[in-house]
């Protein structure tokens, strides 16, 4: 299941696409305006952002423009009412991965919306909580755009936080998504996997991403 990230603040419209998106089998997160945008996109997994451009806080490409530049990669697409053509090319320009003008036809949105999350996912995709960043194309994991060395192994339990974040995920759940078969499956194994890599990770301790559930298992906060 995909999440996809509406921002509209026209309240009849942001619940039409809700009905038709849900339906579709996405979940949907509602914001009228961008001020929780950012803490959303950290705390969320989210798939694909819907950006209206005129917004009570500012131009809606504007702010995805500034989106970009703090390192966020989550695919955008516009739904404005902006429609010439230099309009649609800045909306681009500053980030946007498609654009769809007002008034628009619901069954050609839910199918840009289907194209636009199956390039994602043949596609390098990054997942983003906080500061720590995984780029799947080249399997890195970066903290405040520092490169941090895990070995294989460290690695996908990394992503197997990221891809479930805010999650309590027990130690039963890790051991069967990231050891598999492996013949190491036991309690003790994920202990000791998830203390080396909270030790790469958060040095210092400082930043306390994973959290110990005593008695059941560990989520990342």
């Amino acid at each position: 299941m995909s999440t996809i990230l509406i921002v509209e603040d026209e309240e009849d419209l942001l619940d039409l696409l809700e009905y038709h998106l849900e339906k579709d089998g996405h979940e949907c997160i509602c914001c009228l305006d961008t001020p929780n945008v950012i803490s959303i996109l950290e705390e969320e997994n989210v798939s694909l952002i819907i950006m209206d451009r005129n917004l009570p806080s500012g131009e809606g490409s504007l702010f995805i423009k500034e989106l970009r530049k703090s390192g966020h990669n989550t695919p955008v697409m516009y739904l404005s009412a902006k429609d010439s053509p230099q309009n649609i090319l800045e909306g681009f320009d500053r980030g946007g991965d498609d654009y769809i003008t007002k008034p628009f036809n619901i069954e050609e949105l839910k199918a840009r919306v289907r194209a636009v999350l199956k390039r994602v996912d043949k596609s390098s995709d990054v997942l983003k909580f906080r500061d720590i960043l995984y780029e799947a194309k080249t399997k890195s994991v970066k903290i405040e755009n520092i490169d941090v060395n895990l070995t294989a192994l460290e690695r996908n339990l990394m992503l197997e936080f990221l891809k479930n974040p805010n999650i309590l995920l027990t130690r039963e759940t890790l051991l069967q998504n990231v050891w598999g078969d492996s013949y190491e499956k036991q309690s003790k194994t994920v202990n000791v996997a998830v203390k080396r890599l909270k030790e790469k990770i958060d040095p210092d301790g400082k930043k306390k991403y994973i959290k110990t559930v005593r008695g059941e298992g560990y989520m990342l906060c």
